[in-house]
């Protein structure tokens, strides 16, 4: 009888961060409000009482998952979710989007590095696009991704893992995750990203995201190509 020997499961692991995942709103686009803005004027298009405070809470969220919650209705959520997109869309050419300060430089250092770069938001394509474009920032990154690209919004891990199989990143824990809410925390927390950091620059508190598994908090996403260098100093 032959005896088979197992094939030992490789043991070596490349600290280096090589993917970098990175929410717009809140952390590299500044949002001043437009979410709450572009979120009032769908509701009173609709002709429905805006609840701000559930929007608050849910900052990051897949839009059209947050409409669903709130109106338990698929087409009303879906009337509500091209409504926003409509009136997210006038404040962006209204030029009231505007990036935030330190962010293109950190995405140019993260490349420069030698790490891919993911853009990543709960908003449509089209939306995502119409930001880009304000920003002059169609080229920044190696990838932008909606949630209509990965299949669900956060807090699900499918925005992560499809930039890593989309860049050809080898290993999760070879990939950091950065974002302003709660959401963003949990996406990289169950995608299995070495890093996730919390910005506070954006929706949620320095508790809250320690809360939803943020392994750092930066005072802005310019601090994280430094954080990334020093921590792999340190392996």
């Amino acid at each position: 009888m032959t005896t088979m020997t197992p094939t030992p499961a490789p043991t070596d692991h490349d600290p280096r961060t090589r993917l970098v995942v990175l929410d717009m709103a809140g952390t590299t686009v500044a949002d001043g409000g437009l979410v709450e803005q572009a979120f009032t004027r769908a509701a009173e298009r609709l002709g429905v009482a805006p609840d701000l405070a559930y929007v608050r809470a849910t900052m990051g969220e897949s839009k059209i998952s947050v409409f669903r919650a709130l109106f338990g209705d698929e087409e009303l959520a879906r009337r509500a979710n091209t409504e926003f997109e409509l009136a997210y869309a006038e404040l962006v050419d209204g030029g009231l989007v505007t990036a935030l300060p330190g962010a293109a430089g950190a995405i140019a250092a993260l490349r420069d590095q030698g790490r891919k770069v993911a853009l990543t938001t709960g908003f449509s394509r089209t939306t995502q696009d119409a930001i880009l474009d304000a920003l002059g920032w169609r080229e920044i990154a190696d990838l932008t991704l909606c949630p209509a690209d990965a299949g669900r919004g956060r807090p699900y891990p499918d925005l992560v893992l499809t930039a890593l199989l989309r860049t050809g990143t080898d290993d999760v824990r070879q990939v950091a995750v950065a974002g302003d809410t709660s959401y963003d925390m949990l996406t990289g927390v169950r995608a299995g990203a070495a890093v996730v950091a919390g910005v506070l620059t954006g929706a949620h508190d320095r508790e809250r995201l320690t809360g939803a598994g943020a392994t750092h908090v930066l005072g802005s996403v310019a601090e994280l190509p430094a954080l990334l260098t020093a921590r792999e100093e340190e392996v």
